[in-house]
């Protein structure tokens, strides 16, 4: 029996041509927005996000009585003029991210709905001219004519009316196969073109036969798999005795840690609606995704705290005086690994359920990149607390995922598995996420006097940019600790800033036969 026993639903194929102004066109739908940023502080660049994943999968919707269309299940804000003012920075930023959207298609769709938008407010126009020609002294005739006119006009708006809404359905269904735009500074191509923002210490060098974190865990007994796999399947794992200390120890430390830089804690469901998992720019259905989706319902497991922390202030306006907004989130999650095989996925590297303290961050479009720049700090700074020798990637294009603006990724030796791995990485989605969440903050500045006597303007509400980043991805923190801090004697040396959270432990020792 598969793991994806919690099985994924088919999603509703849409295929749609108007009966006015539509040219045909290969559709396929996908999760996505299209979003505008603010340029940040003292740097001129061309931003402009768009929300889509890299591959384009199916998405769920509900039908309508037409039944050849699908209705989505929720829109995002999306600016068709500026993708079209921007043709060719939207066409090189989709090659660069090896993207399969089709901008054609986005384009193509976007005239007919403008086309389309033109033809029915010149109905209205029209229906509303007869409406006053009625209200003078006609004469029978014209009076009979103007009713029938008005008639034949309604009718004819009624079909447009129901075109239009299609249009604009399937227009959102192809733009959001767009990515998000780039910064300026992402190295173009793919992982092996990440440039090497800095490198932390050294790899230690053993005088002895050094083992992985799977022999030193089953030698000191504190992980079980095979239990694990006969109860739950592969890739789960039991934690005992000073791992389960461990575990706690790195979490509680970490969170400290955070909350010193003014980062609320939280805990978050680990169950969410699927369309908020959709939002937040990850694929809950589909051959190859890492979502566990539950069967008959619209839930989804959560593969990381940023999607529940996304949601709490969905469809919101926020007080730009409450900006910015910092949590610190611990979570477990869930991953369905699709696709995962080979050495690196080995014990702890690459598992099913986990745990893990995620920051998140709200705030301001223009503060967004320096915040960036603080998330990235309070990971090298943790780790190097740690005594970890680890590098700080910055991801080129073709490795970035749908929502990131831009990210970087930490590695740190594993030495018993001989590589770098993967321990975590920071993203600036800017404005990708809340444009399909719905938050918003309303700009301080002073009210406007408006037209009329006593009435004031406020300021237009503005999208908000979001940040994540993980502060600890426990499994590979182990895989880190544990390989890293073996002794021969076999022992495993805990780092001394976790020593307080474990009760004073120094070292984890073998057990006595």
């Amino acid at each position: 029996m598969g793991l994806h026993k919690l099985r994924l639903a088919a999603a509703v194929p849409v295929t749609f041509s108007s009966r006015l102004f539509l040219k045909p066109f290969t559709n396929t739908l996908t999760l996505g927005l299209f979003s505008r940023h603010l340029q940040p502080r003292n740097k001129p660049l061309l931003v402009r996000a768009f929300s889509a994943s890299a591959a384009v999968q199916d998405i769920p919707a509900t039908q309508t009585s037409d039944s050849s269309v699908a209705r989505p299940l929720w829109k995002a804000a999306i600016d068709f003029k500026w993708i079209r003012d921007n043709k060719e920075a939207v066409e090189i930023n989709i090659r660069n991210r090896n993207s399969n959207a089709n901008l054609e298609a986005v384009l193509q769709l976007y005239e007919n709905m403008v086309n389309l938008q033109k033809e029915v407010e010149r109905l209205r126009e029209e229906r509303n001219n007869v409406a006053k020609k009625m209200k003078g002294k006609l004469e029978p005739s014209e009076r009979e004519r103007l009713v029938e006119e008005g008639k034949n006009l309604k009718e004819s708006l009624v079909t447009l009316e129901e075109d239009l809404v299609k249009l604009k359905d399937e227009l959102q269904h192809v733009a959001q196969s767009i990515p998000n735009m780039t910064h300026p500074d992402v190295p173009v191509g793919g992982e092996d073109s990440s440039a090497i923002r800095q490198e932390v210490g050294s790899p230690r060098e053993f005088s002895f036969p050094i083992k992985d974190h799977l022999q030193l865990g089953k030698d000191l007994d504190l992980i079980d798999f095979d239990s694990a796999a006969e109860v739950s399947g592969s890739k789960f794992f039991y934690l005992k005795n000073e791992a389960v200390l461990l575990e706690m120890a790195l979490l509680n430390w970490t969170l400290s840690q955070v909350m010193k830089k003014g980062y609320t804690p939280l805990t978050t469901p680990e169950i969410v609606r699927s369309s908020i998992v959709e939002k937040c720019g990850f694929q809950p259905r589909g051959d190859n995704t890492q979502v566990y989706s539950i069967d008959g319902t619209d839930q989804c497991l959560i593969g990381t705290a940023e999607i529940p922390v996304g949601g709490i202030h969905m469809d919101s306006i926020l007080l730009e005086s409450a900006l910015p907004l910092k949590y610190i989130a611990f979570s477990h999650c869930f991953r369905t690994e699709a696709g995962a095989a080979g050495a690196a996925t080995k014990g702890l590297y690459r598992v099913h359920q986990f745990s893990k303290a995620e920051m998140f961050v709200i705030c301001q479009p223009e503060d967004s990149e320096s915040f960036h720049q603080e998330l990235i700090q309070i990971e090298e700074d943790l780790f190097t607390s740690l005594g970890l020798h680890f590098k700080t990637l910055d991801m080129a294009t073709a490795d970035l995922g749908a929502p990131a603006y831009r990210k970087f990724d930490i590695e740190a030796w594993m030495p018993g598995l001989g590589r770098f791995g993967e321990i975590s990485s920071a993203s600036n989605c800017t404005d990708y996420q809340s444009r399909r969440l719905g938050i918003r903050y309303r700009p301080s500045e002073p009210p406007q006097t408006g037209p009329k006597k006593g009435k004031a303007n406020l300021p237009a509400t503005k999208f908000v940019h979001t940040l994540n980043a993980t502060a600890c991805a426990v499994p590979r923190m182990m895989v880190c600790l544990l390989e890293n801090y073996q002794q021969e004697d076999g022992s495993v040396v805990i780092p001394e800033p976790l020593r307080p959270f474990m009760g004073g432990i120094e070292l984890i020792k073998p057990k006595l036969k």
